[in-house]
C-alpha cells in the first residue's frame, strides 16, 4: 500500500507575495483590511515567515526542496504550488486548470524538468485545457487525497468542477467523494483542504461545513469506512485554518503534522491530545501568508512521491 505522507515536499520562496484580487472574489479567506494595511511590508513578512519555516522543517529532519519564484511573470500567490501541481508514487505528475488567470502563470515546467533528473517521472497529465472551457480543479486544494486508499474527497466549488474531478479520477484511478461546504456566512468553501485534513489514520475534517445531512453523514463514513478516526473542528476552527494542515514525515519516518500557530491555538485540549496520537504538532507563524494569501501551511507544501531513479 502507498504511504499517505512523504518526507520531500517541494516550497516555492516568494517574490512578488500579496494580496491577489482575482482570487478574492471566490476565497473568504483573503483580508482586504489586513492587505490595505500591510501591503508595503507583505512580501518581506512573508519570505520571514516561509524561511522561517523551511528552516524549522528542515531542522526536524524534512527534505525541503526549495525553489525560488521567478522575477517575470508576476506571480502572488507562487508560495502555494499545491494548486498547480501533484507528484505520485507512480511517478505520475498531475498538472491543473487553475480559475485565476495569473495563478496559471506559476506552473513552472523547469521545475519538474529538475525534479525528472532525480525521480522517475512516468507521465505528465496535463488537465489545463478545461481552463478553455471556465472549469477548474485546483491540486491538492480541491482535494484532499486519500493516498493509501486512492479516494480524492472534494468539495465542490467555483474552483473545484465536477467534470475535471472525474477525468482525474478516470486518468488515475483514484474514487472521488464529492460533496458541498460552506462558512459560517454561507460562502463555498474555495478548497477542500481548509476543512479537511486526512492522515493515515486520523481526519481532521470540519463536518459542520457540510450542510446537507446526508452528505455530512455521507463524509464521515467514507472516512471510517477507510479506517480513519474522525476528529471533528468548529466553523470557528475552520475560519481559522484548523483543517488547513498536512501529515508528513521525517527522513527517519517521524510522522508530523504541520499546521500554522493559528490553527494551533484554535484546537482544544481536548483535539491536541487526540492529533498528539497520530502525529506530533508542528506550528508556524504564518500570520502575513494567511491574511493577505487566504492559504496557510498545507497550502505551502507540495508533496513530491515521485520514486527516486
Amino acid at each position: 500500500m502507498q504511504s499517505q505522507a512523504t518526507s520531500r515536499i517541494l516550497m516555492i520562496r516568494p517574490l512578488h507575495f500579496g494580496f491577489n484580487p482575482e482570487t478574492a472574489e471566490s476565497n473568504a479567506f483573503q483580508d482586504v483590511k489586513l492587505a490595505a494595511q500591510t501591503k508595503d511590508v507583505a512580501q518581506e513578512d512573508a519570505q520571514r515567515e516561509f524561511e522561517e519555516m523551511v528552516r524549522q522543517l528542515q531542522a526536524i529532519g524534512v527534505d525541503v526542496m526549495v525553489y525560488d519564484d521567478t522575477a517575470d511573470p508576476y506571480t502572488p500567490d507562487s508560495i502555494f504550488p499545491n494548486n498547480w501541481v501533484s507528484f505520485h508514487a507512480s511517478g505520475t505528475v498531475v498538472l491543473y486548470p487553475m480559475q485565476a488567470e495569473n495563478r496559471r502563470l506559476e506552473r513552472r515546467p523547469d521545475i519538474i524538468n529538475d525534479l525528472a533528473e532525480r525521480f522517475h517521472v512516468a507521465k505528465v497529465i496535463d488537465l489545463t485545457h478545461f481552463e478553455k472551457e471556465g472549469k477548474y480543479l485546483e491540486g491538492t486544494g480541491s482535494m484532499v487525497l486519500d493516498r493509501m486508499n486512492r479516494v480524492a474527497f472534494a468539495s465542490l466549488s467555483p474552483r473545484t468542477h465536477p467534470d475535471v474531478l472525474a477525468e482525474f479520477a478516470r486518468q488515475t484511478g483514484y474514487r472521488t467523494v464529492s460533496f458541498r461546504a460552506a462558512d459560517a456566512n454561507g460562502k463555498a468553501v474555495y478548497h477542500t483542504n481548509v476543512l479537511m485534513c486526512i492522515g493515515d489514520t486520523f481526519a481532521v475534517v470540519c463536518l459542520s461545513a457540510i450542510s446537507d445531512p446526508d452528505e455530512r453523514l455521507m463524509v464521515r463514513q467514507e472516512l471510517e469506512r477507510l479506517n480513519k478516526r474522525v476528529i471533528d473542528i468548529t466553523l470557528e476552527q475552520m475560519a481559522s485554518f484548523a483543517g488547513n494542515m498536512l501529515m508528513i514525515l521525517t527522513q527517519k519516518g517521524q510522522k508530523l503534522l504541520v499546521m500554522s500557530t493559528r490553527a494551533f491555538e484554535s484546537l482544544t485540549p481536548k483535539q491536541i491530545d487526540q492529533i498528539d496520537d497520530y502525529a506530533t504538532l508542528l506550528h508556524f507563524d504564518l500570520s502575513m501568508i494567511e491574511g493577505n494569501g487566504g492559504g496557510s501551511a498545507r497550502c505551502m507544501m507540495a508533496e513530491v512521491h515521485l520514486p527516486r531513479k
